[in-house]
């Protein structure tokens, strides 16, 4: 494998890396983010072709997975023909680290041992949405715990909702804590953050509807089969007021009174499926 290999700590692209492994204000200034694990890579290289970088530990070339993807990032990674790609050519850099400094890239505990370097997608950073809200969606309000942000990017992808919204307050969805808990997600959604939802409501095209505990209308009483928008909120707080008052509906999912509520994460799983299952 003709990989360079980086030896010392003082090595100038080493500390770029460090910088992006460890300050989320350094990724969002470069545009660029980490994927940690033989998963997240072979996923961004089914969907979206070769890294900006691949990055491996000397213990991590004996396995039979990472040897082989690093083997697709060197010749040009073939994107995968269900979504009628062409293939790309151009390689990616390839560097190999020890052990020990490989360890502070990584987030994974007991990781094999590879993460990609890649450029955050164009919409991921939008000031302003410049399309009306005309399809299926769903929008993020103040989301900020990492995990649960992940585990709704991972059901929207799952449910077929293929675009979100991301309010002021959520967590950086391409941070690594982010796309590892998303497991790939990413790479088949459209997301946009650091939205403005109000403005985005207002010029619905389609309804959106947000869940609230004492809602009259429950999910499963709603029609649910045309194109929708979702609100979600905060973890704690739930949707803002002043965007509750703009949603089209407000909705409930019945459940047991010993439990006050459930986790957003669990939320959007439960109203999206629903969803899927009366337009089914």
């Amino acid at each position: 494998m003709s990989m360079r290999s980086i030896q010392s700590r003082d090595n100038a692209q080493y500390k770029q890396l460090r910088q992006w492994a460890s300050s989320a204000q350094a990724r969002r200034k470069s545009g660029m983010t980490l994927l940690d694990g033989v998963h997240l890579c072979e996923a961004w290289l089914q969907h979206c072709g070769v890294p900006a970088l691949c990055v491996v530990a000397e213990s991590a070339l004996s396995h039979p997975e990472v040897a082989a993807l690093v083997g697709r990032c060197e010749s040009g990674a073939l994107r995968h023909p269900d979504h009628g790609i062409k293939n790309t050519t151009t390689a990616a850099e390839c560097l190999l680290l020890p052990d020990a400094l490989f360890a502070p890239l990584s987030q994974v505990e007991h990781g094999v041992g590879m993460l990609f370097v890649v450029r955050v997608p164009a919409t991921a950073d939008s000031d302003h949405v410049s399309h009306p809200l005309d399809s299926a969606a769903l929008l993020l309000d103040s989301v900020q715990d990492p995990g649960n942000l992940g585990t709704i990017l991972r059901t929207a992808a799952a449910a077929g909702i293929p675009k979100i919204f991301c309010g002021f307050g959520t967590a950086s969805a391409w941070s690594p804590k982010v796309l590892r808990a998303g497991m790939g997600a990413h790479f088949v959604l459209e997301i946009s953050e650091d939205v403005d939802l109000a403005q985005l409501i207002k010029q619905a095209e389609v309804p959106v509807y947000a869940t609230q505990p004492n809602a009259p209308k429950t999910i499963y009483t709603a029609d649910l089969r045309s194109p929708s928008a979702w609100l979600f909120g905060h973890e704690g707080q739930g949707v803002s007021e002043n965007l509750l008052a703009l949603a089209t509906q407000r909705l409930s999912i019945p459940q047991s009174t010993q439990v006050e509520s459930l986790n957003v994460a669990a939320s959007v799983a439960i109203c999206l499926f629903e969803q899927r299952r009366q337009q089914r």
